[in-house]
């Protein structure tokens, strides 16, 4: 029998040995050439931050104002005087309509003249009075010395009784002809319509020469004049009753309106309806104000805009917080592991809101976790990579 010599290699083990070298290295090249590239993500990096509580309204509000008076004159009559405009800026007091009335002009004419005529009988019957008075008090004097007898004094002392009385009615008739001035003049204020407060005309329902008229009971006419204090403007919007218990007087609010985008006002809840609006086929609300800080005047807020209202009823700084819509069911997250790999972590939350979510378990600041969970395939377990890095500041 004869073996192979040492450090000598058949021609066909050597063709083996290359053929699976080759196989080996075609393999690993179809793995390394068609392995699964890493799914880019969006990630966000837990920081700390505030986290607000709040409620919103659940149908749009309303900017009303503090004041408004929709007036008419308290009697009727034809327009004789319109001394203002739509839109003008008026003062607390300033005339804004006058009706026809010239008869009540005349009657308070009237009575003056008879004031002055009463003024003058006054002092023509009470200088008879006093006269009479003297003259009782000679007579008795006359009387003590035995000059006039008893009969005269009695004449002289009922002639002053009779004359003093003569000029107490006639001050009696000065009254009269004052209240007379008075009613007249009673009569006058309800032909004006003045302004009740500063403000802005918003509209008016009546042309000279035309009549106004007030509402009779029950049934509803336009006013005269609407009147609105700019000064002064809130929001009037309902909340759900079930949000409503969490809200007090005094707690701040941000108030943003559909005709001025990208702006946000600040406010204060100044009122909370002390009922709930049941309305067929809507929600139960309870109608909240909140009232506008300071306006600048050139802010030119319209009464009527529809508004939203967000009140904030609760606050934590500076605590471990991150993105509402970094949340799944359940209270997970997807974390971003060693080698890209998504981990899902169970995370015990605070407070939250429609933005941000305390964090009180679970994570650590610094942590990444995904954002982009609605990015097909995005699931605990593959690889991913950043495709933007986000940091709450």
């Amino acid at each position: 029998m004869t073996f192979p010599q040492l450090g000598k290699t058949p021609a066909t083990l050597k063709k083996i040995a290359i053929a699976a070298l080759l196989g080996i290295v075609l393999v690993a090249g179809f793995g390394y050439f068609t392995r699964s590239k890493p799914l880019p993500v969006v990630l966000y990096t837990v920081a700390r931050g505030d986290v607000e509580a709040s409620v919103s309204n659940t149908r749009a509000g309303t900017v009303k104002a503090c004041r408004r008076a929709k007036m008419s004159p308290t009697a009727g009559g034809q327009i004789s005087k319109l001394l203002v405009k739509k839109g003008q800026h008026v003062r607390k007091g300033q005339v804004l309509l006058e009706l026809w009335n010239d008869d009540l002009r005349a009657q308070e004419r009237l009575a003056q003249e008879q004031l002055k005529s009463s003024k003058m009988h006054v002092r023509e019957i009470c200088s008879l009075a006093e006269a009479a008075q003297r003259e009782a008090v000679r007579s008795q004097e006359l009387k003590d010395k035995g000059f006039i007898s008893a009969q005269l004094l009695d004449r002289a002392v009922s002639e002053a009784a009779s004359r003093k009385a003569s000029c107490e009615a006639a001050r009696g008739d000065i009254d009269q002809s004052r209240s007379r001035i008075a009613l007249a003049r009673a009569g006058l204020s309800r032909m004006v319509l003045r302004a009740p407060f500063d403000g802005v005309v918003a509209d008016i329902s009546g042309e000279l020469g035309e009549y106004s008229t007030p509402s009779p009971p029950g049934i509803l006419t336009l006013p005269a004049i609407d009147l609105i204090d700019d000064r002064c403007l809130f929001v009037s919007a309902p909340i759900d009753e079930v949000d409503a218990s969490k809200l007090k007087v005094g707690q701040r609010g941000r108030i943003t309106l559909d005709a001025i985008k990208g702006r946000t006002f600040s406010g204060k809840v100044k009122r909370i309806a002390p009922y709930v609006l049941d309305l067929e086929k809507q929600a139960r609300t309870v109608e909240v104000e909140v009232e506008f800080d300071k306006l600048a005047k050139n802010e030119n807020l319209l009464v009527g805009y529809s508004a939203d209202v967000e009140i904030v009823y609760d606050m934590r700084s500076n605590v471990l917080r991150i993105p509402a819509q970094a949340l799944l069911e359940g209270n997970r997250v997807l974390l971003y592991g060693k080698n890209g790999v998504l981990e899902e972590r169970a995370v015990t939350t605070g407070l939250s809101n429609w933005e941000n979510a305390e964090v009180t378990s679970g994570l650590s600041e610094g942590d990444r976790i995904v954002l982009s969970l609605d990015k097909a395939g995005v699931k605990a377990g593959i690889r991913v990579e950043p495709e933007q890095a986000k940091t709450e500041k």
